[in-house]
Parts: C-alpha cells; structure tokens; sequence
C-alpha cells in the first residue's frame, strides 16, 4: 500500500499559512489539507489558494468548522469550500456534522435533506466526507451526530457520502478502535484518514505521547487496498517554537509514517517517535 502523505495545515496554525506551507514541504509531505481558518476573512479566497498551491501541493480542504466573517452558516462556508476546490483542482472536502448539543438544527435538517451528497454538494467533481467525532468531557459525551459507527456506516451508504476516519476521534471513545475501522473500510467509504494519537483526554497527540495502537493500526492498513488520503493532524501544543525544531520532529514522523505504510517486514519496523 502507498499512500498519500499530507499535513494537516492545523497543525502548526500558529504560523502563518504561506510558512506552514513551507515547513510541510521542508518536512517531506507530498501536500497539505488546508483548513479554511480566519487567514480567508476579508481576503480573494482563490488568490489565497492559488499562492499556497505554488509553494506546495494541497490535497484536500478542510471546511470551517468555526465561524468566519462572510462565510455564512455551516452549509454555505461547504458549499463554497467545494466550488473552490473545484476551481482549485483539489479534490476532496471535508466537513464536520452537526452539533445537537449546539443545537445546529437547520444544518442537521439539510443534512437529512441531501439524498445525493456527490451529486447534490460535490457536483460529482470533488469527493465530499464527513468526519467521525469525538468523545469529550468528564462524562465522555460526543456531542455530534452520528457518533454511532452503525449509524455513521448507514447514514453514509445511503447518502452516497464519504469518510474521514479520525483516530484520535474514534480512540477517544474507545482506545481499542480497530474493529470500528474495519466497519467503516468495509463499507467502502473511507477517502481520507486524519491521524494522531490520544491520551488522559487530550486529542492530536504526537504518535507515541497517547495510548493509542497506531502502529497496530498502521500494520493493519497496510494490509488492506486503502489508496486514498492520509492526513497527519497534530496539535499545535504538541511543538517547541523553534521552527527547525518542529521541521526536524516532523521529518521524524514523517519517516515513521513511510515506513509503516509500506508494508515493510516486522523485522524492519520500530515503535511510534516520541
């Protein structure tokens, strides 16, 4: 198996996009999924998009998942971080569900609107997934929905809609998540994999700094056909400041990830860094 290795531009939002870009590249990532932050407020979108494209590639756009001036609600900023991405050449986008704790009802009653989300929001031109969530708080309450594996694999085989299964989302319910990837592979719906660890209730950990069985987890993809994205998506309070600091770390995940993706003998493998 080979696949796609991305950095997800979140994870060092403390810099400013174009130096990101930067750093991704000098780090050995093939590209970047771009979050749309508030660097996209009061600016020319596909100006911006165009400039970070020159310095390195972007594989995948990750919708708002806060609020931006002029952006609109939930289902407009998706709808137009597709028509971007199509004007882009980028071919996925991906977006979070709704919050019934955050009481989002008109975009829970267009979601359940949508018959076709290929069609009718990707315009059959740009892969659209919808992300698993996580589990949060004291109680361990995921305040998405669509938590339910089953529910998910359903609601997105019925919907022609696809996945981005996040690891520290799915291990923060449940450590030993294995079992609930494989649901999901099996439905033939997973595009792209956000992937981090997790532990004692923080999430996008460094691989290794949680509890998570990532390597396990790789070993098992490796197995399979998976050929889609493959997005690493860290905290950025998982770094020092200095910047050839975080590039070095990065070239070490980096080569971690290499290597565990493909297919090596057991013999050649070693543990997650950190």
């Amino acid at each position: 198996m080979t696949v796609r290795l991305s950095l997800s531009s979140g994870t060092l939002f403390t810099f400013p996009l174009p130096r990101v870009f930067e750093m991704a590249r000098a780090a050995g990532f093939d590209g970047l999924e771009l979050i749309i932050n508030q660097e996209f407020q009061g600016v020319n979108s596909r100006n911006l998009i165009k400039e970070l494209a020159r310095i390195h590639p972007i594989h995948s756009i990750h919708a708002p998942f806060m609020m931006l001036d002029g952006w609109g609600g939930p289902v407009e900023m998706l709808q137009r971080c597709v028509q971007l991405a199509e004007e882009a050449g980028i071919g996925l986008v991906n977006f979070h569900p709704p919050s019934w704790l955050g009481l989002e009802l008109g975009y829970l009653r267009w979601l359940y609107r949508v018959c076709d989300f290929q069609k009718e929001v990707g315009r059959d031109n740009v892969l659209v997934t919808v992300e698993n969530m996580p589990w949060v708080g004291k109680f361990k309450i995921n305040p998405h929905i669509l938590s339910a594996t089953q529910k998910m694999v359903e609601f997105i085989a019925e919907r022609n809609l696809f996945l981005t299964f996040d690891t520290t989302h799915q291990g923060s319910g449940k450590t030993s998540f294995i079992n609930d990837f494989y649901s999901y592979y099996n439905s033939g719906r997973i595009r792209n994999i956000h992937f981090s660890d997790y532990g004692h209730g923080k999430e996008h950990l460094i691989p290794g700094h949680g509890i998570l069985p990532l390597t396990r987890f790789l070993n098992h993809l490796s197995q399979t056909n998976y050929d889609g994205a493959f997005t690493l998506e860290l905290s950025p309070h998982e770094f020092p400041r200095d910047e050839s600091i975080i590039i070095d770390m990065l070239k070490e995940i980096h080569t971690y990830l290499v290597r565990e993706t493909t297919g090596l003998a057991p013999d050649a493998r070693r543990e997650a860094p950190g």
